[in-house]
């Protein structure tokens, strides 16, 4: 009991740190800016706030001037250095997504800027390659038909081997699940691993990665490509020649226009499935913490007795959402198997043959 106590105001301290307070009693506390600002990508990293001094981890900036053609690569913090926030004629324009923009230009230029999301993807792969590259050191130390792995490598054998036989045979299918277990188990532990580390509310976590579109959207785009480049005969004749009437066929395509659409829409089911999901969680998490400051400003007795409701509740929160972070991981990968083996449809044709 007392280690669930010390946990739970470790977690409280921790949570009060991932959101800084206002420097003064009576400044107003910005929502709107704190939720966005924590759950949207950035070319710094926002560590902590003391007083009115922000610390962050400058990122560098890599652009590409439509003035002179020139990439130009810098700081971030040099943003901070320029007049105005302008620097060698780029900016960050707040009103626009935070995105950079240079001035006398209405279009954005080229950025291959390293963000803070990019950075927490960078440490999630650090953190699978410090999990596998020991796993696989110890199987090809040992021989597993005669000793069984124990500890931490016992663990991931278990995750590993209950995610390829439950999940990924069973929705593929035994003849043909061997060629893409390799990349749903990789999908699998990379969401679980991201969505692990945006829960940590500091660095060199908290970064919403899995709350990002665009990142849902690669992956949902890795999968489609999975299910329709490597379909079979079977799958693509399901699609503009199913075996539904005639008239459902021609004159109009009513069926495959249909089967045409589910195409497209099954991989925008995954990328919005995950993205909305992790989103809302994070978001609700960042309102509980708002809510003390708010309610503080308005009265100390008052705000401190709702203070503890929104403590409990985000500790709450906290737990529901490590529970979330693994669920989408296989709710994403059992999808995704799934879509996978329907592309790989085998129907067998029996004549009957009457002997007399």
């Amino acid at each position: 009991m007392k280690h669930i106590y010390a946990i739970g105001i470790a977690l409280i301290f921790a949570l009060f740190t991932f959101v800084p307070a206002p420097a003064h009693a009576e400044e107003e506390v910005d929502v709107k800016e704190i939720v966005l600002g924590h759950m949207s990508d950035a070319y710094e990293w926002h560590i902590t706030t003391f007083g009115h001094k922000h610390i962050s981890l400058p990122l560098p900036v890599i652009v590409k001037s439509q003035r002179d053609g020139q990439w130009h690569v810098f700081s971030s913090a040099r943003f901070e250095e320029g007049a105005g926030g302008v620097y060698d004629g780029f900016y960050i324009d707040a009103a626009r997504q935070g995105k950079i923009y240079e001035k006398g230009y209405e279009e954005r230029p080229w950025d291959l800027s390293i963000t803070k999301d990019v950075v927490q993807i960078w440490l999630n792969v650090l953190v699978l390659l410090l999990i596998f590259i020991p796993c696989a050191r110890w199987y090809k130390r040992h021989e597993v038909t005669k000793e069984a792995p124990k500890g931490f490598v016992g663990c991931i054998e278990v995750l590993v081997s209950a995610i390829n036989d439950d999940v990924i045979k069973t929705g593929i299918g035994e003849k043909n699940y061997r060629p893409y277990s390799p990349f749903l188990l990789t999908m699998f532990f990379f969401i679980l691993v991201t969505n692990l580390m945006g829960l940590i509310p500091f660095f060199p976590g908290g970064a919403n990665v899995t709350g990002n579109i665009t990142i849902t959207f690669l992956l949902a785009f890795l999968t489609f490509i999975a299910i329709n480049v490597f379909g079979n005969k079977e799958y693509w004749k399901e699609v503009f020649w199913p075996d539904v009437p005639v008239w459902m066929k021609c004159p109009v395509p009513l069926m495959p226009v249909i089967e045409f659409f589910s195409l497209f829409t099954k991989p925008f089911a995954l990328m919005v499935r995950l993205f909305a999901n992790m989103l809302a969680g994070h978001a609700i998490i960042l309102s509980l913490t708002c809510v003390i400051f708010i309610t503080l400003q308005v009265n100390l007795y008052v705000g401190s007795t709702i203070s503890v409701f929104s403590a409990i509740l985000m500790i709450f929160m906290n737990a529901l959402e490590l529970l979330v972070a693994f669920i989408q991981a296989y709710v994403f990968t059992m999808l995704s198997a799934i879509f996978i083996g329907l592309a790989h449809p085998h129907h067998e044709h029996t004549t009957n043959q009457i002997k007399e």
